[in-house]
């Protein structure tokens, strides 16, 4: 029924029958076994395909996250400039204002220094004109008698 020299198609080798409903078989499991081969040609195409679209799409997504992570670091970096800026800025008004408060210590300590004296020298001027007066009053009274 088939003959002894087998023929090859693609990998696997088929035996040609010799003739009558034993080649009608055999050709339609050719068909068969052709059909199955060019389907699962396209389907592995498919996958392929479907594999490759399946990583562009991740890798966009990947840098998509990594820009949108980068962006939140990034804007993060510059608030911590600018409130590294102002912290620069509050220190150098915060020595200026202890400077001058200082400044305004020290100068009230003069004048509060310098009223004390007034009023000791106001004293001592009452003093020296109470003095004055009774040495005054003695030196009369020894002259009137």
């Amino acid at each position: 029924m088939y003959s002894p020299s087998p023929q090859t198609h693609g990998r696997v080798e088929i035996e040609r029958p010799q003739a009558g409903s034993a080649g009608d078989l055999e050709s339609s499991l050719l068909q068969i076994y052709h059909h199955h081969h060019q389907n699962s040609l396209k389907l592995r195409d498919q996958v392929e395909k479907a594999k490759r679209d399946a990583i562009k799409k991740a890798g966009k997504v990947s840098d998509l996250l990594v820009e949108a992570v980068n962006g939140g670091v990034q804007e993060s970096f510059i608030n911590e400039k600018r409130i590294e800026v102002e912290i620069r800025a509050l220190a150098a008004t915060v020595a200026r204002f202890m400077k001058q408060t200082d400044q305004w210590l020290a100068a009230s300590h003069a004048i509060n220094t310098a009223v004390k004296e007034i009023g000791d020298f106001e004293n001592w001027m009452k003093s020296m004109d109470f003095d004055c007066k009774t040495i005054n009053a003695a030196i009369r009274n020894i002259h009137q008698h």
